[in-house]
């Protein structure tokens, strides 16, 4: 007689577990199902099949039949002790036979060391733990699932692959890290999973993975198992042009891109990454910008959040193609060194069900308390940054976009919002931090570790805070007391700016510290200067729109505008569709404008922006200094009666200079006369009024000659001076003709 077969012995109660199965709700399903032994002689096999006709187990060398427990979808099969090194599930069901392996039968895979660091906050990549992750176990291939939810009384892995049922994957759960786990053998990519999860009070949460690396497109929910491809890898030359392009003495003009309205395809669909990596990048060459920034691609299910309100943080939208889709995109980036950066959102979650919110029945990543768990502005919920398990998930999550991409950075919305436990709140609706301050010092320690990681793992990356206050430090390094932070905002000099743009040329005169105070502040920290996508939303119309005067002065005013932003110290940002000037406010349902370069208007502004950024970039004195007041030198900034701005630009070499003056008023002066530092020929290397960019065409030397003279004459406080003509709403460059042996 073979050694397992059975010796008849009475079936034990079960009534409490086939209850606790048969609700879903069982915490430590590995005490019960699986193989276990009853007594000093036998063992059972017990297995939960809803559904399934009958069950058996196939041995090595045979095929025994199991019990069906008395009204119930639990099998047991009893055997005489030996140990049994594998088996499988015989499934019979009313029309189908499904052989399979029993999940119960495999040991937990979960790194320990490494869910000591997730429960200590410093797991920098918890996606390559939790989730959903093709393995190898036991020889055998599947899906080990894990999920964070200690508060849960039970969880469940449901999917495609059960019919989405609760009762049949029971999770192990791991009470040391509050991490549930379950190896599931012969899962394929593309399938549909959740976690079911039964909190405390018995309420059932069908909620999706937050570490998977796909997700649905809305109004589909689930998320969708996904191999993790090998991380891109950069060459010697790629990582030294990323170094390079990002430095602070390096000329950085940021393009601002919403992918889902950049352009259409024909029936207003969208591009794929595959075709948006040819078109948008080749764009983005042609017109001298050196980086892209997208806006939010974490998955997100509201097209109308933009992406600022993500749910599956690690899945590139698949709205447009798959992982390797977006993987192709960045290595084109690579490849034409262009700089990727990407929006990131770790300043709150939205409500949506499957989401974060109430993840485990309790506020797991949330505050539960509303003061500081939920954002009155946006009607989202704030992460509870002081939690360990938090701060591993968001450092984790930035980790992933540098490091397995090998993006350039990270920008990083909200920051204000993060900062201030405040923000946004009224005097009774807020709780200050233990020393009685209205700082949140869990989001900035966050923030200074993502930071800190982030340059680390990652050198000649940049991190960019998009903070609206006045916080010292931001681009500080955290050793100094500051956030970390590459790059700032500089939202002052938007809203300043932009005002006075916005303003009669007549009253300007009124307002000119708008456009001069930016420079008392220039040099506290490393600063973009940004025209963002919030500008052109929201009623506040087209950068176009918000200028004064009939149509041809609003267009010279834009163009001087631009020529002021790309002199003015600091980096450059320009949301798309501003570089063609686009009449109407942005509308994330539908491409830019395009039509509108069929006029010369509209093509004049497309060339200046193709010309500053071209100047820019090979005009050392235009961005060298941007972050050291030796670099800057105002000629006049108070000549406020005339409108008129100008400064001197210089290179780290002071002979290299480049002398900017804006005339913001529609009034040509002949013969104006401007004070240089120094005696020399000067040549026009930038007119915004120039006929080719739409202008009326106004020579800034009344001669024909390419170049003009320098002057003994002092003026402006300069030894030196020259005359020229200013035209009417323009900027003019001017550079110094350099000797080739001085330079």
């Amino acid at each position: 007689m073979n050694s397992h077969v059975r010796k008849p012995t009475k079936l034990q109660h079960y009534e409490q577990q086939v209850d606790a199965l048969k609700r879903g709700c069982f915490k430590d399903p590995f005490s019960f199902l699986g193989l276990h032994a009853i007594s000093d002689t036998h063992s059972e096999i017990r297995c939960y099949m809803p559904g399934a006709t009958n069950l058996s187990i196939k041995l090595a060398k045979q095929t025994l039949s199991c019990t069906r427990y008395p009204d119930s979808d639990l099998f047991i099969l009893q055997l005489s002790n030996k140990v049994i090194s594998a088996y499988k599930l015989v499934v019979d069901y009313s029309q189908c036979q499904v052989i399979c392996e029993d999940v119960y039968r495999f040991e937990s895979s979960l790194d320990n060391s490494a869910m000591y660091l997730f429960n200590e906050g410093t797991l920098e990549h918890a996606y390559r733990h939790l989730g959903a992750h093709f393995i190898e176990l036991s020889a055998i291939k599947g899906v080990r699932f894990s999920v964070w939810a200690p508060n849960a009384s039970s969880v469940s892995v449901i999917g495609e692959f059960n019919h989405w049922q609760r009762s049949q994957h029971f999770m192990r759960f791991n009470p040391a890290s509050g991490v549930w786990d379950l190896f599931i053998p012969e899962l394929t990519p593309g399938q549909c999973y959740k976690f079911s999860i039964t909190t405390l009070s018995g309420e059932i949460l069908e909620k999706a993975d937050p570490f998977a690396f796909k997700m649905q497109q809305a109004p589909g929910t689930a998320s969708v198992l996904q191999t993790r491809p090998a991380a891109i890898e950069l060459t010697d030359k790629m990582r030294a042009q990323r170094t390079k392009r990002n430095a602070v003495d390096a000329p950085i003009s940021i393009y601002e891109v919403h992918l889902g309205s950049w352009q259409r395809k024909e029936g207003d669909r969208y591009l794929n990454y595959q075709e948006l990596a040819q078109r948008l990048i080749s764009y983005v060459t042609e017109h001298g910008f050196t980086h892209i920034q997208l806006m939010p691609i974490s998955e997100f299910p509201f097209d109308g959040s933009w992406g600022y309100q993500p749910v599956g943080l690690f899945a590139p939208t698949s709205r447009f193609g798959g992982l390797e889709d977006f993987r192709y995109f960045v290595e084109q980036c690579h490849l034409a060194n262009i700089g990727l950066l990407i929006d990131w959102v770790p300043g709150h979650f939205p409500s949506d069900p499957h989401g974060l919110h109430r993840f485990d029945g309790t506020h797991l990543f949330e505050h539960a308390d509303a003061r500081q768990g939920f954002h009155p502005d946006w009607n989202t919920y704030i992460y509870n940054y002081d939690r360990p398990e938090v701060r591993s998930f968001l450092v984790a999550n930035a980790m992933y976009w540098l490091e397995e991409f090998a993006i350039d950075g990270l920008r990083v919305d909200a920051v204000a919002s993060m900062l201030y436990l405040d923000y946004s709140r009224k005097e009774g609706q807020w709780i200050p931090n233990k020393y009685g301050g209205r700082e949140n010092l869990g989001a900035i320690e966050c923030l200074k570790q993502v930071n800190l990681r982030s340059y680390a793992n990652n050198p000649g990356i940049m991190m960019v805070a998009e903070e609206s206050t006045a916080w010292p430090g931001v681009t500080r390094q955290v050793d100094h007391d500051g956030l970390g932070f590459g790059y700032k905002w500089n939202m002052g000099w938007m809203n300043d700016s932009l005002h006075y743009m916005q303003r009669d040329p007549l009253y300007r005169q009124h307002h000119h510290h708008e456009l001069t105070f930016s420079m008392v502040y220039a040099y506290s920290e490393n600063y973009i200067l940004p025209l963002s996508h919030d500008e052109v939303v929201h009623g506040k119309g087209s950068l176009i729109a918000k200028m004064p005067g009939d149509d041809w002065q609003k267009f010279a005013n834009l163009r001087a505008y631009y020529a002021f932003m790309w002199a003015h110290p600091g980096k450059k940002l320009l949301f798309m569709g501003s570089e063609i000037a686009q009449r109407n406010e942005w509308n994330h349902d539908q491409s830019i404008d395009w039509h509108l370069l069929q006029h010369s208007s509209h093509q004049g502004v497309q060339r200046t922006i193709t010309l500053l950024n071209n100047v820019y970039c090979n005009e050392q004195a235009l961005h060298q200094l941007d972050t050291d007041p030796a670099g800057f030198s105002w000629i006049d900034n108070q000549n406020a009666q005339q409108s008129i701005f100008s400064f001197i630009r210089f290179a780290k070499k002071a002979c290299n200079y480049v002398v900017v003056i804006s005339n913001l008023t529609p009034t040509v002066y002949h013969d104006y006369c401007i004070g240089v530092p120094t005696a020399g020929e000067f040549e026009v290397i930038l007119n915004t009024d120039d006929e080719q960019l739409f202008g009326s065409g106004v020579r800034v030397f009344s001669h024909a000659n390419k170049t003009i003279s320098s002057q003994a004459i002092a003026s402006h406080g300069q030894q030196h001076s020259i005359k020229i003509s200013l035209p009417a709403l323009a900027t003019v460059y001017l550079k110094r003709v350099l000797d080739e042996s001085i330079n």
